[in-house]
């Protein structure tokens, strides 16, 4: 799989951390879409344009094929695999050490959607920036320490095929320095918003469910301890954040279909109201 990446999206010292820290991940027998070397035995080739470059990198193709909805809901084996599998990466996150110094990846602030959602959220939207600003202030008041690492950032049932099974997972141009419980917010949040408002008892136990084998895999490598939990809800709504600054960016709003047209309404309420997409989860 060939990968083209304009500078004005990643440096290329950013691009270089991704790839050092997939092939890390290969090199410790985690299933990932490992890097391929260039002729020249480098991970990534730039091409030169007159203000700008293109990065040029290249990855094993995953074996096997994606789970789409409704199949990847009170999928058990699929949650517990997942959770195995983010497991693994949180544990060697915990010691992992990037081999250039100054190849770096961006901390969880940096985020683009966050650091562009003025560009893309309406400025009279005021309830949800007033919302917005204070889980931003209350985060940066979160103490790091061992369950702060480098985390994937966006996995998702669009971002692994499986194989018999085995998960394969790529894509990880969003990964960042983060707290660990971002990740499972990330996967539990995905696996629940397609759940519109009308089935809200449908979405909360399809959130318990996924959880609970989720956590049995996860758990097979490292313990989730009881704070982290407790942050939940509240890594919930930046991915909730996140996701309707992506919709507002990607999407003409006067052209929505009925689904996605619920979807931003309830979306935005929920922002607002500073309500997380489940809650009261353990």
């Amino acid at each position: 799989m060939l990968r083209f990446t304009h500078s004005s999206h990643r440096e290329i010292h950013q691009v270089q951390a991704e790839l050092d820290r997939i092939d890390d991940l290969s090199r410790s027998g985690v299933s990932v879409s490992k890097p391929i070397v260039s002729v020249h035995g480098r991970m990534l080739e730039v091409l030169q344009l007159e203000d700008s470059c293109l990065i040029v990198s290249s990855f094993e193709k995953a074996p096997g094929k994606k789970i789409f909805y409704p199949e990847c809901m009170n999928n058990d084996l699929l949650s517990e695999a997942c959770g195995e599998l983010t497991g693994r990466i949180h544990v060697l996150s915990q010691t992992y050490e990037p081999a250039d110094k100054l190849a770096r990846r961006h901390h969880w602030n940096e985020n683009y959607y966050i650091k562009h959602a003025r560009k893309y959220i309406p400025a009279n939207q005021h309830k949800v920036w007033a919302s917005i600003e204070k889980l931003m202030k209350e985060m940066q008041d979160l103490r790091q320490g061992e369950h702060y690492g480098l985390i994937h950032g966006d996995i998702n049932v669009g971002n692994f095929f499986v194989d018999d099974g085995r998960i394969t997972l790529f894509d990880f141009d969003e990964c960042q320095y983060s707290w660990f419980v971002e990740d499972i917010a990330i996967q539990l949040f995905y696996m629940v918003y397609v759940v519109l408002d009308d089935s809200i008892p449908e979405r909360h136990e399809q959130a318990r469910r996924f959880m609970r084998f989720f956590l049995q895999g996860y758990e097979k490598h490292r313990l989730l301890d009881s704070a982290s939990l407790m942050q939940m809800e509240r890594f919930l709504r930046l991915r909730e954040f996140i996701v309707y600054v992506g919709m507002h960016r990607s999407f003409d709003m006067t052209k929505l279909d009925d689904w996605t047209t619920a979807y931003l309404r309830e979306s935005r309420r929920r922002l607002e109201e500073s309500i997380p997409i489940v809650s009261d989860l353990f």
